[in-house]
């Protein structure tokens, strides 16, 4: 079976969000990484600042988890109508290693989903261009959940299905 890495790019719902998507994984035979953006805590993406580090802690092991997945799983919040500055700020340090800044995104299978106290589909559109721009193959299926609307079990289902094919 398929070795997931699910990147959560908030703490709490999402969290969650990513467990429950998780076990779900599991219960279908496959295994899963969760990757919480937030404890890297990678100072803000400069041009300046990436001539100055040298080595940045962290980035290396973060790419070998990334790599290892067989496809990936982004859970983020909405936030102010895109994605959190944590998630923008890792694909900014990710993109500068090396020559090709797609050779870690491309053709890679990614599949998106949101905990939002507001609709949800702001960030999933942010991160659909995000991600597509990259290289990515994002799933056209999204999980969305909010205050009113709960996980659908059929779509977690669905979405695991598209990024093991």
């Amino acid at each position: 079976m398929a070795h997931l890495t699910f990147l959560v790019a908030s703490d709490g719902n999402n969290v969650a969000l990513a467990e429950y998507v998780g076990e779900r994984a599991e219960k279908a035979g496959h295994s899963f990484d969760v990757v919480h953006l937030n404890a890297y805590d990678f100072p803000v993406y400069t041009a300046v600042r990436e001539k100055e580090i040298v080595a940045l802690p962290g980035l290396d092991s973060l790419m070998e988890r990334l790599e290892k997945g067989d496809a990936w799983f982004v859970f983020a919040p909405e936030y102010n109508g895109s994605y959190p500055p944590v998630l923008n700020n890792t694909i900014a340090w990710l993109s500068r290693q090396g020559d090709d800044f797609r050779r870690l995104f491309r053709d890679r299978t990614v599949a998106l989903a949101t905990h939002s106290g507001g609709g949800g589909q702001h960030v999933i559109m942010a991160m659909r261009a995000q991600f597509s721009f990259l290289g990515c193959n994002v799933v056209g299926r999204s999980l969305v959940v909010t205050r009113n609307k709960a996980i659908n079990p059929e779509t977690v289902e669905a979405i695991l299905n598209s990024l093991v094919r």
